[in-house]
């Protein structure tokens, strides 16, 4: 038996969610506390030891990126060729909220990521300092893990959007149906062959 297409799209959007909430974690783990200050003549220039926290981080924002697309599909693909339209999901009041939901985590996840990321990546890049009492830090701790998390949030929300737009289609779907209920077809086509074939 197949993987349905709605399996499809969750387990996209479960598996780059995952992918982004790990990477962020595992950046946070190997981010250093500070670089090593190395004294010059009237500058200070920053080692920083070499670790992936920056390659860990732009990936994060990529499956993060990926993840919340994924998410969008889950609410806006016609699951069986059978497209509803926008209005018609926009009844259910809570696709609505937790869509929104959605929406604003994966927002914030994502500049919260991109921040440590491009801060770390600075930090790295403008070494040199005329400031002798310069400490060598690095990104903020707790960005990267803190957005790892949203991250993760992120594509539960989604996840549970997708459960509600199914129901919201099933809804309009029904709605849109204009032969009625199977056993009022079964009566009405009795009804008319008894008419059109009364008894003797």
């Amino acid at each position: 038996m197949g993987v349905s297409q709605a399996t499809k799209i969750a387990l996209a959007v479960s598996f780059f969610g995952i992918l982004s909430f790990i990477f962020g974690v595992i950046a946070e783990n190997k981010k250093p506390a500070s670089g090593t200050p190395i004294q010059g003549k009237g500058v200070v220039i920053c080692k920083f030891p070499n670790d992936p926290t920056i390659g860990l981080g732009s990936l994060s924002v990529v499956t993060l990126f990926l993840a919340a697309l994924a998410g969008h599909v889950a609410v806006y693909f016609p699951y069986k060729g059978k497209t509803v339209p926008v209005q018609a999901l926009s009844r259910s009041v809570s696709l609505v909220i937790f869509f929104i939901i959605a929406e604003v985590v994966s927002g914030v996840a994502l500049g919260m990521m991109l921040w440590a990321t491009i801060t770390e990546g600075l930090h790295r890049s403008r070494n040199v300092h005329y400031n002798l009492d310069t400490e060598c830090l690095t990104a903020k701790t707790g960005l990267f893990g803190g957005a790892a998390f949203l991250a993760l949030d992120a594509s539960l929300i989604w996840l549970v959007c997708q459960i509600l737009t199914l129901n919201a289609r099933a809804d309009y779907l029904e709605e849109d149906d204009s032969k009625g209920e199977y056993g009022q077809v079964y009566v009405t086509e009795m009804e008319t062959n008894g008419a059109a074939h009364p008894a003797p």
